[in-house]
């Protein structure tokens, strides 16, 4: 039972998660459609905000919104329906509003990342609010993204280059119990399961790939690729521990200073202005270290350069399996990436034709069609 009223501990919580109960945020309205999805709670790269739109415009007699929380002042991607961490993390009003709203106005919830749907302070577990949705007749998929169930253990036993083997070592116990933790919630629930990347389906054998979805005309460029005497390499990574930048910059810092290629370590850029710097590139080094492939490499791929990244044998053969398509993503792992990248440099009619392959790969599996129809196959 809480103690302190809900106007009162907005003020005494820790920066983060303060608010003022009085602002209440908008309630999410349900589309006016036969089948409504509800895509919650996480937003990551923007994902939930583009399946959510993928099923609006593709999928007849559908319409999706999404919800993401929102810490800070800022959100770094487009979304339906933001919620600050506070009223996610410790306001009933807002938690039981949300509840009765979408049990009421939506048909199905898409759940992201096994997180709590209506936060976190209920006195809920993720299970229990799942379960009350399906007792009132509401459809529900579980969505994985990544960290929430990729095992270390098993990732570290299969790839040399694992982060969990090195800048993730010392995290590698808590996300390990974090993963475990899910995988049972999944398995109890016994509900249909997504996964963003096609490598997780190790983790979730049961699970299906949802594909990630970019706009691909946001990429598109006129520049030409492979054109200049040192092809110009970018590695832009949105997290140097994950991407496995420690040993990928020493490798392409030498290429450099040998005069094979110019190199541009870039930090911090704003998304706003990544399609420029694409455009200004031909060759993409995205990571070595996870074994897939995901948003960065795609809109690098729909820029047309050429994308140099380790995706692992799993992962290309469900790719294939599913789409017909090889993944056009030059294979590299850090004792390859040196050969790798001088054989670019070497052959370039052949990794033009490579970079021209990626255009139609995510223009054909990425710009959301093909995940709004996954998607549909749910929505019955």
């Amino acid at each position: 039972m809480r103690l302190v009223p809900e106007r009162l501990l907005g003020q005494v919580l820790p920066r983060a998660y303060r608010f003022d109960p009085r602002e209440l945020p908008p309630a999410p309205q349900a589309p006016a459609a036969p089948r409504r999805l509800y895509i919650t709670p996480a937003n990551f790269a923007g994902q939930g905000w583009q399946w959510a739109h993928a099923i609006t415009e593709h999928v007849p007699d559908a319409a999706a919104v999404n919800m993401a929380v929102r810490s800070g002042d800022g959100f770094a991607h487009p979304t339906d329906y933001s919620v600050p961490l506070g009223f996610y993390t410790a306001s009933r009003r807002w938690q039981r509003r949300e509840r009765d709203i979408v049990s009421r106005g939506f048909t199905h919830v898409l759940v992201e990342a096994e997180r709590h749907p209506f936060g976190a302070v209920l006195d809920e577990t993720v299970s229990s609010q799942v379960r009350r949705l399906i007792r009132h007749g509401v459809g529900v998929v579980m969505l994985c993204h990544g960290t929430d169930i990729r095992l270390p253990s098993r990732h570290a036993a299969a790839n040399p280059d694992s982060p969990f083997l090195g800048s993730l070592a010392e995290a590698a116990p808590s996300l390990e119990r974090v993963a475990a933790r899910n995988r049972r919630l999944l398995d109890e629930l016994g509900l249909p399961v997504l996964v963003t990347t096609p490598d997780l389906i190790l983790d979730v054998p049961y699970a299906h790939w949802l594909p990630s979805i970019i706009e691909p005309e946001r990429w598109a460029t006129a520049s030409g690729v492979l054109q200049r005497t040192r092809p110009v390499v970018v590695h832009a990574p949105s997290s140097a521990a994950t991407k496995g930048s420690q040993q990928i910059d020493p490798i392409l810092s030498r290429l450099d200073a040998e005069g094979v290629i110019s190199y541009r370590r870039v930090f911090g850029v704003p998304f706003s202005e990544m399609p420029g710097l694409y455009a200004d590139s031909d060759i993409v080094v995205d990571q070595i270290s996870f074994g897939d492939y995901g948003v960065v490499a795609l809109e690098a791929m729909a820029a047309g350069r050429v994308v140099v990244s380790h995706v692992s044998p799993h992962a290309r053969s469900q790719v294939l399996g599913a789409t017909g398509f090889e993944v056009p993503v030059v294979e590299a792992t850090a004792a390859r990436l040196d050969e790798v990248v001088r054989g670019i440099v070497t052959d370039r009619q052949r990794y033009r034709e490579v970079a021209r392959q990626a255009v139609d790969f995510v223009t054909e599996i990425h710009d959301g069609r093909r995940s709004a129809g996954i998607l549909a196959e749910y929505l019955r």
